[in-house]
């Protein structure tokens, strides 16, 4: 006879084998209850399916010793921007299982790009295409690890009437297999903050001017839950949350969907079938507005990129304004 536990794993296999290669409603039996409760597809909830590959790529590493961060992080970039509610949407996750945490924020997808040769650019509220070409600016999903952190100045800007040096902190992402070229396409994580840089005004003493004493001033931009040049990101307060995490201790990053998670679901609907119905997943909300999605492989997407880089005119180098 077989044991009960043996009985219900044969049992979940088969749940699987029917449902196709990426069940939506199908999910490990050990996760733990105080963590099924937040297992869903509603807003704050983190997908099935989501859950499934990001718990399993973190044990994975877990048993190699890649991490020992008590915390895995996973995110969903085809949830919209926007909830129900009106708020930023909550579509990335940090699931700390021996504290009993789950948190669920707000995060950015790719925006892409509208070439004159392919047209792969995503709109604010959901994701459309996704590529791991480098400089499509597009989101690709998969397995990361997290790895070192990079802090850079951008410039000042104006804070409560006072002059204030503006510094992001980058975090870095190791991939692998569709995600390995990370690092060369700068695909990282960090706040959803940008300086649109205006002019530049003389601050000598400054350690960050430039040899004439120039330094550069602009306006801070935050566009958090909205769209990224491919990375991660995340509003101010959670970005400091997230990298207090993982500074000097790396953990996994699952960022659903993948490569064949994107032609499977592209495939279903063009034969005129629900996801759902194909025991496959996408946020219900994001398929009825992007129609299908598109994934766009390196090998066919990069020489369109390199081709348009190549016929842009030389420009001189940008210089800033002084400022009045």
């Amino acid at each position: 006879m077989l044991s009960i536990s043996l009985r219900l794993t044969v049992a979940f296999m088969i749940i699987i084998a029917v449902s196709g290669p990426f069940p939506a409603v199908a999910q490990n039996l050990d996760i733990p209850t105080w963590l099924q409760k937040h297992v869903g597809t509603g807003d704050g909830q983190i997908a099935p399916i989501v859950l499934q590959r990001a718990r399993a790529l973190y044990q994975k590493k877990l048993r190699r010793g890649a991490t020992r961060n008590p915390c895995y992080l996973a995110m969903d970039a085809t949830r919209p921007s926007t909830s129900p509610s009106g708020q930023a949407g909550r579509r990335f996750y940090t699931i700390c299982e021996s504290e009993k945490m789950f948190r669920a924020v707000s995060s950015g997808y790719g925006n892409g790009r509208k070439l004159s040769q392919a047209n792969f650019s995503n709109g604010r509220q959901c994701a459309r295409n996704f590529s791991n070409a480098e400089g499509s600016k597009l989101t690709m999903g998969g397995a990361y690890v997290t790895a070192e952190t990079r802090t850079s100045f951008k410039g000042y800007h104006n804070q409560s009437g006072k002059l204030t040096p503006f510094h992001r902190t980058f975090l870095l992402f190791d991939g692998e297999g569709d995600t390995t070229n990370a690092r060369e396409r700068a695909i990282g994580g960090h706040e959803a903050v940008f300086l649109r840089q205006q002019c530049r005004f003389k601050n000598p003493s400054s350690r960050h001017a430039d040899k004439e004493g120039y330094v550069p001033y602009g306006k801070l931009v935050n566009y958090t839950g909205g769209r990224s040049n491919g990375c991660t990101t995340w509003s101010p307060s959670e970005s400091r949350e997230i990298l207090s995490l993982v500074e000097g201790n790396p953990t996994t990053l699952y960022i659903y969907p993948e490569a064949d998670d994107i032609n499977a679901v592209a495939k279903a609907v063009k034969k005129g079938r629900s996801p759902a119905s194909a025991g496959l997943y996408w946020n219900d909300a994001c398929l009825r507005t992007i129609g299908a999605p598109k994934f766009w492989p390196k090998r066919k997407l990069q020489p369109v990129i390199n081709r348009w880089r190549q016929s842009l005119p030389k420009q001189p180098p940008r210089v800033l304004p002084i400022c009045n």
